[in-house]
């Protein structure tokens, strides 16, 4: 395993599979709902765009394409090794190993910064809303999108596997927080039957993920979430 940034908190998913991961990244959305939600709060165009928790860094290219620069930071040091390498064509686009709650950046370098299922997910990312207050230049964005675990069966199976999540608790931080927040009706469509399959499989425990995949037949499956978003 290549280096791990200090302070980093494991990802159960990602870290483990992320070839699997990867299916479920080209899953998921393919109506574009999250990137049109945060589009029209505020756009990336021409702005400098930070990506927190990019993983393999497979949103990077969408961002690149119409942003001024785009900085990707991943904890995991061979995630980032692997998104940088996806990144190495585009002139736009750093990659570094860093946490969130440790932005390798000056203070007000960022306009748009984007975290998609990764470290804000409720009490004890206050390190990371922190660094985000410090980087963010007045007039930028910052988003947030995560499961709703209130919501679908995506949402039970969630809360089957993590019973210690409280739906309540996560909202009630957001809210003392500032932030706002709209949800997010989307959906995961596969090519084949076993890539969905596998996703389910990294995503939840054994026994909830079979109980899972025998209530999705088909292709497709409802992926409710919610976008938190705050302008500066």
């Amino acid at each position: 395993m290549g280096q791990i940034a200090k302070g980093a908190i494991p990802s159960p998913n990602i870290w483990n599979s992320p070839r699997i991961y990867e299916l479920e990244n080209r899953a998921v959305d393919p109506d574009g709902r999250a990137d049109a939600a945060m589009s029209a709060i505020r756009p990336w165009r021409d702005a400098v765009v930070l990506d927190i928790g990019c993983g393999t860094g497979f949103h990077l290219p969408v961002y690149a394409r119409t942003a001024a620069r785009v900085i990707g930071v991943e904890p995991h040091g061979d995630l980032a090794a692997l998104a940088a390498r996806r990144c190495a064509g585009l002139g736009n686009v750093t990659v570094r190993t860093a946490t969130a709650q440790d932005l390798p950046l000056p203070d007000a370098s960022i306009d748009v910064a984007v975290a998609r299922w990764a470290y804000f997910f409720g009490p004890g990312c206050e390190p990371g809303l922190r660094e985000l207050n410090r980087v963010m230049r007045r007039g930028g964005a910052a988003y947030v999108i995560d499961l709703d675990a209130t919501r679908g069966a995506f949402g039970r199976w969630f809360s089957a596997t993590v019973p210690t999540y409280s739906a309540r608790v996560v909202e009630d931080f957001w809210a003392r927080q500032g932030w706002e927040r709209q949800p997010l009706d989307l959906r995961m469509v596969f090519e084949r039957r076993a890539d969905l399959e596998a996703v389910l499989r990294i995503e939840f425990t054994r026994e909830v993920a079979e109980r899972a995949i025998a209530e999705a037949p088909g292709l497709e499956i409802a992926y409710p979430n919610v976008l938190r978003w705050k302008l500066f």
